[in-house]
């Protein structure tokens, strides 16, 4: 009660009500994201052929399904809610794509390349060789995409949002840049499904 006159009073004298601030961080998700780290670490450590292709597949997955979620469903979406309802979307989507967004780049990556070693898909030799660089090229400028353009773009947005007076022109672009290039990695990972099934039946 004491929270609600204390918000009617600023706005009566022409102060922005107080919001509660957004955790970049969401500390609720880095057992599960240190979890998952642990996983594809015992994988390599152990070099054991099934855990490194779990941990592969399955952050190779989820990076996957989440990119063309986010792309293709929920960006188109995003695009025609009232500033208001993106703010409140973001402020609740956002903060956990910090933490599951590099989380599962790291277990495909690490885990792929250990077992691309493992399996000698590595040696200039092998079948499946060439195949093996192009998803190596399609997947470092995915993750690239990912680290270096979209997981900024989600910082800043929920540095922004954090503001006392948010600018809502700006996080407006940021979340089109972030849906834009969850987008076009979700396209480039359906160059990665072709490659791996390719070399799944060489």
């Amino acid at each position: 009660m004491t929270e609600v006159l204390d918000t009617q009073t600023r706005v009566a004298h022409g102060a922005p009500p107080e919001r509660t601030k957004i955790q970049i961080v969401p500390l609720k998700g880095l057992p599960f994201a240190g979890a998952a780290l642990v996983l594809v670490t015992v994988a390599i450590a152990t070099n054991w052929t099934w855990l490194l292709m779990f941990a592969h597949v399955a952050g190779g997955g989820l990076w996957t399904a989440i990119d063309l979620f986010v792309g293709l469903v929920i960006g188109p979406i995003l695009g025609r809610l009232s500033i208001p309802a993106r703010a409140e979307f973001s402020a609740k989507f956002m903060p956990a794509m910090v933490i599951i967004m590099p989380t599962l780049v790291t277990m495909n990556l690490g885990s792929g390349f250990q077992l691309a070693r493992k399996l000698g898909n590595l040696s200039p030799s092998s079948p499946n060789h060439a195949w093996i660089i192009a998803s190596m090229i399609v997947v470092g400028i995915m993750a690239t995409i990912a680290l270096g353009i979209l997981e900024p773009a989600n910082i800043a947005v929920l540095f922004e949002m954090n503001k006392p007076v948010p600018n809502g022109e700006r996080i407006g672009r940021l979340m089109k840049r972030f849906i834009y290039t969850a987008g076009i990695t979700g396209i480039m990972q359906v160059a990665t499904l072709v490659i791996m099934t390719r070399i799944a039946t060489q």
